[in-house]
């Protein structure tokens, strides 16, 4: 499989992409496609001095789209931008999927304006694995979009449910629905008529409301939200993380030798901690409900997340999700019968 991985997308660009890059063709079975600006591509991969016996090529672009830049513009007047070039290669078949750590917004636009919603897809959403105690947790929307309605929800379930079954392996997964408590009459309209719909479904195997404090328990396979409160979430989480393990740190210096002594002995335990906790272990999110394999990376991706993310991209292709979530609609009636992209 071939997968296109915009070069000059994320802070640490283009030096940690390419490096993950090359990490990935040499741990995956992939090819890759570098897309961006050829010379400082070229500049990184000097460094490496193997690099042209993988199957590693780079395909120049002209432009950038900054962070700042409002996304569907910048997608319509920038068209020679690396991750409209790698997300036209999706939509051209050249490769079988796109990948970047760059803005998130510009990479949504260029998903749904190159490749298209899936029919029957109101929203596409960010489907982010969360890790908990059981595994990964599914969350999404994280960020796609800020405002959705019930049925935006309803099909973001569908697809999390068939993405936790078909790439993370869970069996009949449980999805639940993100709300300020248990009983199904909690929560604003919007909340209770998602789950009025969910209630009433066929074929996900939805567990009720979903609080918080549920998100790393590991207790839901799949939680469900809008885009502005899933973002919120995740941010929190990264940022609650950092600074435990902060202050861990701060108790360990100031607690003079016997806390020093009692960190070595623990030190392969916390080590074990932090890797389960580390977001670079899992890399990317996929955006579902486009036509196509798109991969969100996180904006601060070193090359190792980069290479985790392109092993996400590689189990995703695999699985067919994109052919699943179709038939999932035409059960649910969302989608006429014979009608598919």
């Amino acid at each position: 499989m071939k997968i296109a991985v915009d070069a000059m997308g994320g802070d640490n660009a283009p030096e940690q992409i390419v490096k993950g890059a090359l990490e990935a063709v040499k741990k995956y079975s992939c090819e890759i496609i570098l897309v961006g600006d050829e010379s400082k591509i070229r500049e990184v991969l000097r460094e490496e001095n193997d690099w042209e016996k993988f199957p590693l090529t780079i395909k120049h672009t002209t432009e950038i789209i900054e962070m700042g830049e409002h996304p569907a513009d910048a997608v319509r007047n920038k068209k020679n931008s690396s991750v409209v070039v790698a997300t036209k290669m999706v939509k051209d078949g050249e490769c079988d999927a796109v990948l970047s750590a760059g803005s998130t917004g510009a990479a949504v636009a260029a998903a749904q304006l190159i490749l298209k919603r899936i029919h029957g897809i109101g929203r596409p959403a960010i489907a982010t694995p969360i890790p908990t105690p059981k595994g990964v947790t599914l969350l999404l929307d994280s960020g796609a979009n800020v405002d959705s309605k019930p049925e935006h929800l309803v099909q973001s379930g569908i697809m999390g449910a068939l993405y936790a079954e078909h790439v993370l392996g869970k069996k009949n997964p449980k999805v639940g629905l993100l709300n300020i408590g248990e009983e199904e009459t909690k929560g604003n309209e919007q909340a209770k008529e998602t789950y009025q719909i969910f209630k009433n479904m066929k074929t996900i195997n939805f567990a009720g409301n979903a609080e918080g404090r549920d998100i790393p328990t590991g207790d839901f396979d799949v939680i469900v939200c809008d885009g502005f409160v899933g973002n919120v979430v995740l941010k929190f989480g990264e940022g609650l993380a950092n600074t435990i393990f902060k202050l861990i740190k701060e108790s360990i210096d100031n607690g003079g030798l016997a806390a020093k002594l009692g960190a070595m002995m623990l030190m392969p335990t916390l080590k074990d901690l932090a890797k389960r906790l580390d977001a670079s272990e899992y890399g990317g999110a996929p955006l579902l409900g486009v036509n196509g394999y798109c991969i969100i990376a996180h904006g601060s991706s070193d090359s190792k997340s980069i290479c985790s993310a392109i092993g996400v991209a590689n189990g995703y292709i695999q699985s067919n999700v994109l052919g699943h979530i179709k038939s999932a609609l035409e059960q649910e009636e969302l989608l006429p019968k014979g009608k598919r992209d």
